[in-house]
């Protein structure tokens, strides 16, 4: 098949190197300078050469904040037959804009990253694939997927959403939390050290992609939800509330038993 991957950060070189062994593939970015790392492909800066290659398939890896600039951009001189798709960790406006595009679509959101995953093991991981696309396009990824032993799950935009909605803005926001009142220390125990590289690693992720996540309009119910938590257990605290406090420890250790 014939593949163009948009975008040669991270995760465009990630699938470039998973895919250019075994299809015909090619990365844009607009950025020449980008592409110096990407190897076993087609590198284009131009949108003539895209016209020539002909892609089969388009995979959108460009920062969420222009993917959907990316798509109008290349999307006059896509063949009529081509399958665009995205794998976007936010999908605002993505579901009207593949009804308008009149291409075929397929949109997965592998639940990843190179900050903290390690892309040679992939077996903890998971990605979603969203049910409301071509049913060939889902085969695809569900194969690829399959082939980097991820978790799989199917949901359609608004689930996909609602999902994100909880398992990213809790911990990114609980994250800025700690590093807003956190203070230098001079001789960290464990606990902070791991807590502390996690708000380093979240905190270097693109700006955009962060506010879009956490002005997902599901995100602010989350939010609602751990202050109500950060008071009940201030509270215990404030008051030396030892029967309090077993019952609250064991009511969150059975979050996670």
């Amino acid at each position: 098949m014939k593949i163009l991957i948009l975008g040669a950060g991270k995760m465009g070189s990630f699938f470039t190197d998973l895919l250019s062994f075994q299809h015909e593939t090619a990365v844009y970015d607009v950025n020449p300078q980008q592409l110096r790392f990407v190897y076993n492909t087609y590198r284009f800066t131009t949108l003539d050469e895209i016209r020539e290659f002909a892609p089969e398939l388009v995979i959108n890896a460009v920062t969420v904040k222009y993917t959907l600039d990316a798509f109008r951009q290349i999307l006059p001189i896509l063949p009529k037959d081509c399958i665009i798709s995205d794998i976007a960790s936010v999908k605002t406006g993505l579901k009207q804009f593949y009804k308008e595009s009149g291409l075929r679509y397929v949109s997965t959101h592998p639940m990843f990253g190179p900050t903290f995953a390690s892309l040679n093991n992939l077996g903890n991981e998971n990605a979603i694939i969203i049910t409301e696309g071509d049913h060939l396009g889902r085969i695809f990824f569900k194969d690829l997927y399959q082939s980097l032993h991820l978790h799989i799950f199917e949901y359609s935009f608004d689930e996909h959403d609602e999902t994100v909605a909880y398992s990213l803005s809790i911990p990114f926001v609980s994250t800025f939390v700690f590093t807003a009142v956190m203070k230098h220390q001079e001789a960290p125990g464990t606990t902070f050290k791991k807590h502390m590289a996690i708000a380093q690693g979240l905190l270097s992720e693109d700006d955009y992609l962060l506010q879009e996540i956490l002005f997902n309009p599901r995100t602010p119910a989350q939010v609602e939800n751990i202050r109500v938590e950060l008071k009940q257990l201030l509270e215990i605290i404030k008051n030396k509330d030892a029967e309090g406090m077993k019952r609250y420890l064991e009511k969150v250790r059975s979050k996670i038993r």
